[in-house]
Order: structure tokens, then sequence, then C-alpha cells
């Protein structure tokens, strides 16, 4: 894992991101849902974060993730994460949020948003969790064009463009091996094929396409979940841990508020110096000297 000594500025960024992928370099992205998990995860030293939809849907709408997160709000949160934290941030667009005019707006706003690589499916709208029943996808031929008009969109070749499908779960392996290839073919830079039901299927993915991969590690999900090390091993580029964060923090508050309501103590809880270190207050504490009568 990198360590970051300073924040980069977004062409760096998602240059940094881009020679990894291009030099085949094993990147392991934790989810990020908030900016409390975004510096977290940063001052950590992953060489990319994953801004999760999934996440962003439960923490900042308290929703489930079925279509239900806007562009906008989509949006809003990228600039954010990204403008607070070093590490290159791979952006959830779930389906471009529409039609093609859509997703070429989609592309160009996470890019100027400072992003440095963005995700769209090929599921039908509202798109759902990779992880929930009942997803659907669009034809084949309907994906390729978003993936044609996503990469004519970008301001710059390093915006990584990342093609996902969903078909395994309803149309088989096979089909979902197919609309990989021809996402390549399109053009997108890291194809992701979601929830593989077996390390066996994940080779294949990798085996199979002709791109850059990406794989989903959700725990509890319909994919096993495999280490970033034997990830990189079956020959894939981009490991994700999208809900890792969200699930330790979800249960680390569900412990918490439950010892202050039976006990009525916060026993055991950290300070809050720790917290004021994450958030900067050195700094504001720097300039307050400085600026003192």
């Amino acid at each position: 894992m990198g360590c970051h000594a300073g924040v980069m500025n977004a062409a760096d960024k998602r240059a940094a991101l881009a020679s990894r992928v291009r030099a085949g370099q094993l990147t392991t992205a934790p989810g990020v849902f908030d900016m409390v998990s975004a510096r977290v995860a940063d001052q950590a030293g992953f060489d990319a974060l994953y801004m999760t939809g999934y996440g962003i849907s439960a923490s900042h709408l308290g929703l489930p993730d079925a279509g239900l997160a806007s562009y906008a709000d989509m949006v809003d949160r990228v600039r954010t994460i990204a403008a607070g934290t070093s590490a290159p941030l791979i952006a959830d667009a779930d389906t471009g949020f529409g039609g093609l005019l859509n997703v070429a707006h989609t592309v160009k706003g996470y890019e100027a948003a400072g992003a440095a690589a963005l995700q769209i499916e090929d599921q039908e709208f509202p798109k759902k969790c990779g992880h929930a029943k009942g997803r659907r996808v669009i034809p084949m031929a309907d994906m390729v064009a978003k993936v044609e008009v996503a990469v004519e969109a970008r301001q710059h070749d390093d915006f990584l463009v990342i093609a996902r499908t969903d078909s395994r779960s309803s149309l088989g392996l096979d089909e979902a091996i197919a609309r990989g290839q021809a996402y390549a073919a399109a053009g997108a830079d890291i194809v992701f094929v979601e929830s593989p039901e077996n390390e066996e299927e994940f080779a294949r993915v990798a085996n199979e396409i002709d791109a850059p991969v990406l794989a989903n590690m959700v725990e509890g999900g319909f994919s096993p979940t495999l280490s970033a090390q034997r990830l990189g091993e079956l020959g894939f580029t981009i490991a994700l841990f999208p809900v890792t964060g969200l699930l330790a923090a979800t249960d680390a508050l569900q412990q918490a508020y439950a010892q202050l309501r039976d006990a009525g103590t916060s026993s055991g809880a950290n300070g809050i110096g720790e917290m004021h270190s994450l958030m900067g207050f050195e700094d504001v504490w720097e300039f307050d000297a400085r600026w003192a009568d």
C-alpha cells in the first residue's frame, strides 16, 4: 500500500491510478461513505479509495441502494471526498443516471469533481445493489453505446471508465464474460463482472476478458470473500472492499449506543483527541495562534 505525503491535484491522482492499472499492479480500494471513513482510509495509506453508492445511499440519505440517490447527490459527494483526501478516488455512478446524454453529463461532472475513475453498470433503471435480488440488465448493445459515450465524454485519457455487468446472476457467467469482452472492445479501461459465485468463476473472468479486471468483495454477498492477494494471483487489477468500513462502523455504533442505553455510560470509548487530529484541528489552532492579538 502506498503512502500519501500530501494532497495531490486531480490530474496527479488520475495519472497515478491510470499508471497502476496499465502496469497491471494490484490496487486494493476500501469503500468510503462519508468524510470520516474517507479520512481514516486515506490515512491508512491505500493506493485508491472507492466511493460506494451503497454507502452514500445509506449514510447520506438513509435509504437502500435502489436507484434513489440522484446524480446531484452523488457528484456532490464525489467533490467533497476527492477534495479532502490524497488517494485517487474511484466513484460509483450507477447506470450513468439515465440515457446516453445523462452518461456524458455524468462523466464530465465526475471528472470535474475530482474523481480518478468512474464506474457505470448495465442494469435497468432504477438499479439495485449488485448483491441484492431482482437485478435486471439492459441489452448488451445499449451498454456498449453507454461505454462508447463515456469514453468520448471524458476530458483526459487518464480518467478511467469502469464498465460493470450485473448479468451473471440472471443470465449466467458465459453471458457476463461476453458482455465484459464487448465493453472492453468498446473502450472501457477496466471491466467489472459483478457477483461471480465461486473462485473458479473469478478465474474465468480474469482469464477470458482481455482488459484489466476488477473484483468486488462484499461480505455476506453472492461471491466468496477472497483476499486481495488471492485476487492478484488470479489476475485481477483492482480489489474493491466496498462495505467493509460501513459494516464495521455500523457494528461499532450499535455496540456503543447499546452500552450507553443499557449502562448509562460511555466508558471504553475513545477520547475526542484522536478525532480532533483526524479532522485537522491542529491547523485551526495554528491559524488561531498566528492571528491572535
